[in-house]
């Protein structure tokens, strides 16, 4: 009974108190941004390490003024508290990963694309190994047509957890900058070919297209 009433507190206070603290976070950093000047007005598939998903949704601002994504996320309890800080930010979720739930996900996944959301996706989550691509993202591409916007955010000064994704929170004043690739097609690449191809680009992210 008291654990049921602490996690029902905890989804209604720490997704709020969470949203609030990003937002200090990315007001007290000076930001840079290297990334194409525009993104098509298509659905896109958006994706960044897991242990960079923090300020996310603020790469996605870049180029939405008004949110239509949808962001994979665990449906495990630190999923629901994940889930519910973004909706402060304008963004839905799909519970699940392409990892547990595969099939149920990837189908919601694609339709969410072509109804015209945009899909948020860690494709090393939601337990790693990390910085390895998982397939889902790029079945999820090559079924839909639709492209695929890497992004990297590096902070200068910033608090690491000893967790699988070594989890960045960036400190306040200092600079978080955010690298995004031009959208990229995945139509006429093998499964093994994109997950090198997507790897490379994510760790050699400063030279990226900008």
């Amino acid at each position: 009974m008291i654990k049921k009433f602490l996690r029902a507190f905890a989804l209604l206070a720490v997704p709020f108190l969470a949203s609030i603290f990003i937002r200090i976070i990315y007001a007290t950093n000076k930001k840079k941004f290297y990334s194409p000047e525009t993104i098509p007005d298509e659905s896109t598939i958006f994706a960044c390490w897991h242990g960079e998903l923090l300020m996310l949704p603020y790469a996605y601002q870049k180029y939405r003024k008004t949110p239509h994504a949808k962001v994979l996320i665990s449906s495990h309890f630190d999923g629901l508290l994940i889930s519910k800080t973004i909706t402060y930010f304008g963004l839905g979720t799909i519970a699940g990963s392409t990892n547990r739930n595969a099939a149920k996900v990837l189908i919601q996944a694609i339709k969410a694309l072509k109804d015209g959301y945009d899909i948020g996706i860690t494709p090393d989550g939601p337990k790693g190994p990390r910085h390895k691509v998982a397939d889902g993202m790029i079945v999820m591409a090559q079924k839909t047509s639709k492209k695929i916007v890497l992004v990297r955010i590096i902070a200068s000064k910033y608090w690491q957890l000893n967790s699988w994704d070594r989890f960045m929170i960036p400190k306040p004043f200092g600079t978080i900058s955010y690298y995004m690739t031009q959208p990229i097609a995945m139509e006429d690449l093998g499964l093994e070919e994109a997950r090198d191809m997507i790897e490379n680009r994510l760790n050699n992210y400063e030279k990226t297209d900008k």
